[in-house]
C-alpha cells in the first residue's frame, strides 16, 4: 500500500520526505527518517564548508543503508556559496538524490544528470513547476501557503496547488505545506500527489537536534501562532509569531531596507536559538500544521503512525462508497 512513482523513483518504502531543515537536518534526524521508511534530507547549507558536508554525509551513511537526499537551497546568502561545489561533493560521496529549491536549478542540471542522480525541485507556483519539468527534473515539490520557511508570495493553499500541479505535470508531484499526519497524507494522495514532504512535524521529534524549549513551544502553539515576514524583500517566510518576528514585520511596514533586515533574519541567529532554546532573538520557521502537533515521539513512531492513520482513512472513505 502507498506505493507510488515517488517510492519507486527514490527507492523508499513510504512516500514521506523530511523537509530540509536548516541547522536541524543532520545525520541523526536524516538517518532516522530513512531508517523508518521515508526519505531523510540533509540541508547542505547547514555546513559552512564542503568538507563538513562530506563528513556529515559519511556520518549519515554510517547510520543508515537506506536512500537519503541532499538539499541545495539556491537563494541569496550572506556568505558566498559555490553551489556547484556542494552538489559535486554530494555526488562524489554517492548521494543519488538531490533536492533543489529557491532559484532555477537549470545551471546544475547537466552535472546532476551526468551522475545519474535524481533531482527534485521545490516550488510554490504552478508556472515554476512547469518550468522545472521542462528542464528535466524527476519530480516537483509544490509548497502551499501553510508551509514553514518560504511558501511563496501568492498565498495559495496546498489544497488548490496540489491538484493544479497533478493535472498539469507528467512528472510526479510531492505535496508540502499543512501536512503532519495520516489524514494529510491520504488527502494529498487523493488530490493527485504521489508523496508528501513534512518539516514542522519532524521538528517535534526526539531525534531533531533542537532545544527542548522550542519543541515545547511547538506543542503549546496553535495554528494561528505563525506569521509571514519578508514579503517586502519578495522572499515571504512563515515563522513563529513572537515579539521578535513582529518587530521584523514592523520594520518592513516602515520601509526597512534589505541591509537593515538582514542582520535580523539571517540563518545564524536561528541556529543560536535552536541551540539555546531562546526564541526571543531570532526568527524560527514553523508551519500552520503546528496546530495538529501534540506530542514529541520518535521519528519511527511518527512515520508508523502516519501510515497507520492513512490506511484507516482510506478504509473509512472506501466504506462510505460501499453499497449497503
Amino acid at each position: 500500500m502507498f506505493k507510488t512513482r515517488i517510492t519507486r523513483l527514490l527507492g523508499i518504502e513510504y512516500p514521506i520526505i523530511q523537509g530540509a531543515l536548516l541547522w536541524l537536518s543532520t545525520a541523526e534526524l536524516v538517518s532516522a527518517v530513512s531508517n523508518a521508511g521515508g526519505l531523510g534530507t540533509i540541508a547542505a547549507l547547514t555546513f559552512p564548508t564542503t568538507k563538513e558536508l562530506r563528513e556529515e554525509i559519511r556520518k549519515t551513511k554510517a547510520m543508515t543503508d537506506k536512500p537519503f537526499a541532499v538539499n541545495i537551497t539556491l537563494l541569496p546568502t550572506i556568505r558566498p556559496v559555490n553551489y556547484e561545489e556542494y552538489i559535486t561533493t554530494a555526488l562524489d560521496e554517492g548521494v543519488n538524490i538531490i533536492e533543489t529549491s529557491g532559484q532555477s536549478p537549470e545551471p546544475f542540471m547537466k552535472l546532476i544528470k551526468q551522475a545519474n542522480a535524481r533531482i527534485m525541485h521545490k516550488v510554490a507556483r504552478l508556472r515554476d513547476a512547469k518550468s522545472a519539468e521542462r528542464m528535466g527534473v524527476d519530480a516537483v515539490t509544490i509548497v502551499g501557503f501553510e508551509a514553514a520557511g518560504h511558501p511563496g508570495m501568492d498565498d495559495v493553499s496546498s489544497s488548490v496547488l496540489i491538484p493544479m500541479c497533478a493535472d498539469s505535470l507528467k512528472v510526479p508531484v510531492i505535496a508540502a505545506g499543512g501536512i503532519s499526519d495520516g489524514r494529510g497524507l491520504a488527502a494529498a494522495l487523493a488530490l493527485g500527489a504521489e508523496g508528501v514532504l513534512m518539516g514542522t512535524r519532524f521538528m517535534a521529534s526526539k531525534e531533531c537536534p533542537m532545544h527542548p524549549k522550542i519543541k515545547q513551544w511547538l506543542l503549546d502553539a496553535h495554528e494561528t501562532d505563525t506569521i509571514i515576514i519578508e514579503r517586502s524583500i519578495k522572499n515571504a517566510a512563515r515563522v513563529m509569531k513572537t515579539e521578535f518576528s513582529r518587530r521584523v514585520l514592523e520594520m518592513e511596514e516602515k520601509g526597512a531596507t534589505l541591509e537593515e533586515l538582514m542582520p535580523l533574519i539571517s540563518g545564524d541567529r536561528s541556529k543560536g536559538s535552536y541551540i539555546s532554546g531562546d526564541a526571543s532573538d531570532a526568527t524560527i520557521a514553523c508551519g500552520q500544521a503546528v496546530g495538529l502537533i501534540h506530542n514529541i515521539p520518535s521519528v519511527k513512531e511518527i512515520i508508523d503512525g502516519i501510515i497507520s492513520e492513512a490506511r484507516l482513512t482510506g478504509q473509512r472513505l472506501y466504506a462510505l462508497g460501499t453499497p449497503e
